[in-house]
C-alpha cells in the first residue's frame, strides 16, 4: 500500500507502566526519581538506578512505536544496562525511536507514592528528564492516600503516555 505524499500525520500513542519496590532496609540505595537524586530518601530495587519515572517513560515511547518493550531492550538479560541511570536509559530509548522513525511530540508521566514531596522539584524534574528525550516531559505525582502498596509505603508506581509521529 503506498502513501500519498500529502496523507496526513498520523499520531501514535503509547502507554508505560513501571513499578519498584523499595530497597531492603539491610541494603540501602540511593533513591533516583524523575531523573533526580533525593538526598535522605529511601531508594527502590531495580536492576537499574530503579527510576520508575523515567523507566515508564521510555517503556510508553516504546509502545508508540510499536517496537517491543523496556524489557526487550534493556532487561536484566544486559549487564551493560545495571546500574543505569533511568535519564540514560530515557535517552537511549528516544534515540532508537527516532532510529525507527519516529518524531517525538510529548511525554507525561504520573507516579504513585507517599514521598517525596514532589512539587518543589518538578520543574527541575521536567528539564532533566526533557533534556534525555530531546522532546517536552511532563510529570506529575499522587498518593493512593493510604491503598495499596504504594499507600502502604512499599514501593513506587509510574504511568506515561507518549505521543510519536512517523518522521515525513
Amino acid at each position: 500500500m503506498s502513501m500519498s505524499t500529502n496523507a496526513p500525520l498520523i499520531p501514535r500513542t503509547g502507554i508505560g507502566i513501571d513499578v519498584h519496590a523499595y530497597a531492603a532496609e539491610d541494603m540501602p540505595q540511593p533513591l533516583w526519581l524523575g531523573g533526580l537524586f533525593w538526598e535522605g530518601e529511601r531508594g527502590l530495587s531495580g536492576h537499574s538506578d530503579g527510576d520508575p519515572v523515567a523507566h515508564a517513560a521510555a517503556d510508553a515511547l516504546f509502545s508508540a512505536c510499536g517496537i517491543g518493550d523496556l524489557g526487550t531492550h534493556f532487561g536484566t538479560d544486559r549487564p551493560e544496562y545495571a546500574g543505569a541511570s533511568g535519564v540514560t536509559l530515557l535517552a537511549e530509548a528516544a534515540r532508537i525511536v527516532r532510529a525507527h522513525g519516529f518524531v517525538i511530540g510529548n511525554i507525561a508521566v504520573q507516579f504513585v507514592a507517599n514521598r517525596p514531596k514532589f512539587g518543589p522539584r518538578r520543574e527541575e524534574s521536567q528539564r532533566v528528564l526533557s533534556a534525555a528525550a530531546a522532546a517536552p516531559v511532563s510529570v506529575t505525582a499522587t498518593t493512593s492516600d493510604g491503598l495499596g502498596f504504594t499507600g502502604r509505603g512499599e514501593g513506587i508506581s509510574a504511568v506515561a503516555t507518549a505521543l510519536v509521529y512517523p518522521a515525513g
